[in-house]
């Protein structure tokens, strides 16, 4: 697989695509976003265990800078525990639909053929951007994630609500409750939706256990392209 980092018009992202890709291919797409504190590189390891030959992928960096200590440094899509600002949010969602416009443009990729992923916080954003955009992600995958304010989101989801949605959580993690992964099952259920719901003995990662149902369901949702077709 061959990566290239883009600066892009609003947020900078990497992106990781088969070594015999070429611009005049059409590939189905995952965007991948990750958690606080991390960068665009963090997901981007994920994409040869998903499939190394059918799909691109898309890792943009989270907008905010954030000094996480000890000389260390990271990016948020908003500031952690509550800390946020509504415009800041709304910032971050904003330059979110634009980076959507782009590499969808940039991997010509129609409608209904990608699909939107994210850790932690960016299992938030995944929520926050892809729930009323189901003509455009065939699917969503929420990694121990929390979800947005329910009241804020349930103003916005669309009338079909048939988008599948993919919930991971580790019942050792100490970032996000286990109350607060039932909890977006039950809106999501109380909204119309069927996600496909795991519970993992993990702390707050993505474990091979996570990949082992992941993977099949995504290439179920999204098919990858068959390189020799």
């Amino acid at each position: 697989m061959r990566s290239e980092i883009n600066k892009g018009t609003g947020l900078q992202y990497i992106t990781v695509v088969p070594d015999d890709y070429t611009p005049d291919s059409s590939y189905p797409l995952v965007i991948m976003l990750h958690g606080f504190g991390a960068n665009m590189q963090d997901l981007a390891g994920l994409a040869p265990s998903i499939n190394p030959t059918g799909y691109v992928y898309a890792c943009p960096n989270a907008p905010i800078p954030f000094n996480l200590g000890a000389g260390h440094s990271g990016f948020g899509w908003m500031t952690p525990r509550g800390g946020g600002t509504a415009e800041e949010t709304a910032n971050s969602v904003a330059l979110l639909g634009d980076f959507f416009d782009t590499v969808f443009q940039q991997f010509n990729v129609p409608p209904g053929r990608a699909l939107l992923l994210g850790f932690s916080q960016g299992g938030g954003m995944t929520y926050r951007c892809g729930l009323d955009r189901p003509e455009r992600f065939a699917g969503l995958a929420a990694l121990s994630a929390t979800l947005p304010d329910q009241e804020e989101l349930a103003s916005r989801l669309p009338e079909e609500r048939t988008q599948p949605i993919f919930i991971a959580h580790g019942t050792h993690d100490q970032m996000v409750s286990d109350e607060t992964a039932h909890s977006a099952k039950s809106f999501l259920e109380s909204h119309g939706y069927s996600p496909d719901f795991h519970i993992y003995e993990m702390g707050h990662e993505i474990s091979g256990d996570v990949l082992n149902d992941l993977v099949p369901w995504l290439s179920t949702v999204l098919p990858p392209m068959d390189p020799s077709a």
